[in-house]
């Protein structure tokens, strides 16, 4: 059972002392230790769901929940805190007996991390310009700095894009920091040529931590989605680097090249004045060692059009090297090229010391969308292994141009499945499913390469163009320092891509998410995902002003897979064979493959579907495992499901489950009351070792969890 549980909506947490988040200087040596293991999502201690790598750790009922052997985590205590949404993207923040969580609405509360016992609360209203901004979630947590020497801050981003500076001890705003505390980040955001945007209604925010190094706070930016944006002259995205101490700004960084930079010629046409977005939505990493850092770069408008952007558009989908000092251009690598797919990088840079032919290389590592882990010299950002520019396929939209060639990692980096074989990939349970799959296919295009464009689709010809799903998104992986293996969560079913002429006063976008012959489907409300953010009833109501948007509506279904929402399936089965998801280990030191192993029970859709009655059906996976994040310690992977089920096994849940490292063997699950959706974290309280996850979905209230194990 928990130690402690603790209500939190939407909570949010990834860049922090366990996570990453380096600290100031001055700090003991065990401090500095936590921070590099924290850079690699591993940890030491193997105190909760002890394993060794000679002994299975055998599941037993004990009081009505699964116990790890004969030892059961407890429930030591329970803080009830306001718990009003389902979708917890958490992971804590700890550091001195305190741990520190993000709420939807980027509340800050502080914890007594032995005992759950709330210490302090902060929250900044916002008003209109909260209620209108783009990504509605939690800001997945809190960084921290210290100066060594008792000055302790959290620092933190509101919903309308404001960074926040904290004393860690009672959760005042520091005075000295920016304006009594608040830095306001729309100021020097800008679309267009330069034109800046309305500090209430521009649209732009971030839905992740601020990466603190030494004495630097470091803020990237996102936008609502780009399947169905108004406009593709929106908010350019910006990195940028404040004083921690002070608030002042240090230096910017344009991710789409003004006239002049480096990179400016790949958007032809001057297009790079009528485009936006190419934010970094997702973490920064930091080398403090060698002074550098990471970038991961998302998409520009719009995900799968890109008429009015021709060229390669620089540095959209890109890893992109800056010196931390100067925030000047050290190095890129463009993963994409004139991105068309989403294949935005959803996964945190990952530092890596390896050893590759006898060779130390100071390696950084991407899990991708596109299930290719790539592997840089993160001093030069040469390829560990080569990277091959293939000829791909090209489009036929109207409008549209591609790329003639997109970069190809090894095939022994190919750690799920990014390429779709007919019939050999499809599902085989019985031959009934697996002719009405050969059938269905012969409604889409497909091609054995990730970068099969999107077309236009149309219920009296082709629906749309098969390609990859999501392998890895957010929250990404986790590295062990010790043996070099990286462990990536990977999704494994494919998706499709459909265009339609976009329909008067939509959006000023020639084709959107569609098929020609269905109704548009537009999704409304605050998530982060299919434009969601959007507030407007109707296109029509519709501003001039880039970004402006009225609060939100109510939520819509998600849209076909046809239309850019889910996978292919018959008879609600996947069309693919499975496993749907995967635990996969690469080993960074031979650049291969190690194992991937099924994450998650069988669904309980396929489990009872009648078209598999009497069939002994093994352990699929589940899909959703993409977004689960891991961590790693000195014997085991951590992580839990993406989906809730019900088997003979448990009663109706979600289970958190730890692997063998070495075989990727489940030897321990404890069951959860929801998914989890946060990263776990795990710390040490006088002794005691606490794994805290959050947890969250459907109509389930997000909550913090620690689990422990009895005195």
């Amino acid at each position: 059972m928990p130690a402690f549980r603790v209500g939190a909506d939407r909570a949010g947490a990834r860049r922090h002392l366990d996570d990453g988040a380096p600290v100031g200087p001055g700090l003991p040596p065990q401090h500095q230790k936590r921070r590099l293991d924290a850079l690699h999502r591993r940890r030491a201690r193997d105190e909760v769901l002890a394993a060794r790598s000679d002994q299975r750790v055998e599941l037993q009922q004990a009081g009505g929940r699964l116990a790890v052997q004969d030892r059961q985590p407890r429930h030591a205590s329970r803080v009830q805190a306001r718990r009003d949404a389902a979708d917890g993207q958490g992971r804590a923040l700890y550091d001195g007996g305190l741990a520190a969580v993000g709420h939807r609405a980027r509340r800050v509360i502080s914890l007594d991390g032995k005992t759950g016992e709330l210490i302090w609360a902060h929250s900044y209203r916002e008003g209109n310009r909260a209620a209108i901004a783009p990504r509605q979630l939690s800001g997945r947590g809190v960084s921290y700095w210290t100066d060594g020497k008792g000055d302790e801050r959290i620092l933190y981003v509101t919903t309308g894009y404001r960074l926040i500076e904290l004393n860690a001890k009672n959760g005042a705003m520091v005075p000295t920091f920016g304006e009594n505390g608040v830095v306001d980040l729309k100021k020097g955001a800008v679309f267009g040529k330069g034109q800046p945007i309305d500090l209430e209604t521009g649209e732009i925010g971030l839905h992740a931590t601020p990466t603190v190094i030494k004495d630097v706070v470091i803020v990237g930016s996102s936008f609502k989605e780009g399947m169905t944006v108004v406009t593709h002259n929106n908010t350019k995205g910006l990195v940028r680097a404040f004083d921690v101490k002070t608030g002042k700004l240090l230096w910017t960084f344009n991710t789409i090249p003004r006239p002049g930079e480096l990179g400016n010629d790949t958007w032809e046409g001057d297009s790079w004045a009528a485009n936006g977005n190419t934010g970094i939505w997702n973490q920064i990493t930091v080398d403090e060692d060698l002074g550098l850092v990471y970038l991961p770069v998302e998409t520009p408008t719009s995900d799968y059009y890109g008429g009015h952007r021709p060229g390669n558009n620089l540095f959209a989908e890109s890893l992109v090297c800056l010196d931390l000092k100067t925030g000047q251009r050290k190095w890129h690598y463009q993963f994409v090229h004139h991105p068309l797919w989403n294949f935005d990088m959803s996964s945190a840079p990952i530092l890596a010391d390896i050893t590759v032919g006898g060779r130390a290389i100071k390696a950084v590592a991407v899990p991708s969308k596109q299930a290719w882990l790539y592997v840089f010299d993160r001093v030069t950002g040469q390829p560990v292994w080569p990277i091959e520019e293939r000829p791909v396929p090209q489009t036929d939209v109207p409008g549209e141009k591609t790329s003639p060639t997109q970069p190809h990692p090894p095939d022994k980096l190919r750690y799920a499945r990014n390429v779709f074989n007919v019939p050999d990939d499809l599902v085989d349970f019985t031959p009934e499913l697996r002719a009405a799959a050969i059938e269905r296919t012969k409604q889409y295009r497909w091609a054995t390469t990730p970068f099969n464009p999107p077309m236009l689709g149309d219920v009296k010809g082709l629906l749309g163009a098969i390609t990859v799903g999501t392998a890895t998104n957010w929250p990404g992986g986790g590295f062990d320092p010790e043996t070099h293996i990286l462990y990536a969560p990977a999704g494994n079913t494919p998706g499709v891509r459909s265009l339609v002429a976009t329909p008067p006063k939509f959006s000023d976008i020639r084709y959107i998410t569609g098929v020609a012959g269905r109704p548009i489907v537009e999704v409304w409300g605050p998530g982060d995902c299919c434009a969601a953010d959007s507030g407007f009833k109707t296109r029509a109501d519709l501003p001039a002003t880039p970004g402006a948007r009225p609060p939100g509506a109510p939520a819509a279904p998600p849209p076909p897979a046809e239309e850019g929402g889910g996978g292919l399936n018959i008879q609600g089965i996947p069309i693919v064979k499975p496993p749907y998801g995967m635990l996969a280990a690469i080993d960074l030191d031979r650049g291969e493959v190690l194992f991937q192993v099924p994450h998650g029970d069988t669904p309980d859709n396929i489990r009872n579907n009648p078209a598999l009655k009497g069939l002994n059906i093994p352990k699929t996976g589940q899909a959703g495992t993409s977004g689960v994040g891991l961590v790693v310690t000195k014997t085991l992977v951590v992580m839990g499901d993406p989906q809730i089920t019900t088997t003979p096994e448990h009663p109706r849940g979600a289970m958190l489950r730890a692997y063998d490292k070495k075989t990727g063997q489940q030897v321990g699950a404890v069951l959860m009351p929801a998914i989890q959706s946060g990263t776990p974290m795990t710390y040490m309280v006088d002794g005691k070792q606490y794994l805290m996850v959050a947890v969250s979905g459907g109509n389930y209230s997000g909550e913090y969890i620690a689990y422990s194990l009895p005195n």
